[in-house]
């Protein structure tokens, strides 16, 4: 092509180089199934913004009722990584050891050395291990919960001391009086019918120190749930912690996938993630 009409095309060329430019910078980088136990489901994913450097990061725990679920899922991931690697955070999203063969205290054991795995991996991608939020949805803020009312357990993994906590609609803040109470199956399979294994398991009966900031999130649909949470809310203010509870009028499935959407749901999230540090 002549150099004359290859100049006349560069205005109508230049938008479309931009847009390709830009989405190579937008897009993540992605280290997928970073091991942390010797076991196929101890693995983890990382998403980071390129070029990062001294970047907060976001630990992901998937719900499915101690059960089921995956790091992968669209619903557990796919907004939130769209939304806050842009903006310069990483995004970790665990996968853990499930039921039958692994119990919910083990399982937290599993999402601690998932993120001491994640503070020394996430150096090499421009991350920070002392900017970290652990958040979980359901089944995950139970597990993540635990990890906020009993810091010994993530010490124990190596996990460094992190900016925030937050709970999005955890499955089971206050076990004790879930199990007391009329309540669904799955309930029984992670938690059995000992009440001393409920008290280890209760994230507000293990409450007994301060904490990192916490924001509880749930579903107002769901009172006990936003009962449950507004007492560990309660209790962690009691011990000098920063907690603030969110009641939102959306469903407990709709808590997990609309954050990272374009609402004020995520932009009352983001709040709390600007202001423990972890997000600009």
């Amino acid at each position: 092509m002549p150099l004359a009409a290859l100049l006349a095309l560069l205005p109508a060329l230049a938008p479309q180089c931009a847009a390709h430019a830009a989405t190579a910078v937008a897009e993540p980088v992605v280290v997928r199934n970073v091991a942390y136990g010797p076991d196929p489901r101890q693995r983890l994913d990382l998403y980071a913004p390129r070029a990062a450097h001294g970047a907060p990061v976001i630990v992901m725990v998937h719900g499915g009722g101690w059960r089921h679920g995956d790091k992968a899922l669209p619903g557990v991931v796919a907004d939130k990584v769209a939304r806050w690697v842009p903006r310069g955070a990483l995004v970790v999203s665990v996968n853990y050891r499930m039921l039958p063969d692994t119990d919910p205290l083990q399982q937290a054991r599993d999402v601690a050395r998932a993120v001491a795995t994640a503070q020394r991996e996430v150096v090499r991608l421009g991350g920070s291990p002392d900017r970290f939020v652990l958040m979980g949805h359901s089944a995950g803020g139970h597990l993540v919960a635990l990890l906020a009312a009993s810091p010994a357990m993530a010490r124990d993994a190596g996990v460094r001391p992190w900016l925030g906590t937050v709970l999005l609609d955890s499955g089971a803040i206050d076990t004790v009086a879930l199990m007391r109470a009329p309540h669904a199956p799955l309930y029984d399979d992670a938690f059995g019918t000992d009440p001393r294994y409920w008290v280890a398991a209760s994230p507000l009966a293990q409450l007994k120190q301060r904490t990192a900031p916490v924001l509880a999130v749930c579903s107002t649909p769901r009172l006990r749930s936003c009962q449950a949470h507004a007492a560990f809310v309660a209790r962690a203010r009691a011990l000098g912690s920063r907690a603030q509870l969110l009641p939102e009028q959306l469903s407990h499935r709709e808590i997990n996938v609309t954050l990272g959407e374009a609402n004020a749901y995520t932009r009352a999230v983001e709040e709390f993630l600007r202001s423990v540090g972890a997000l600009r």
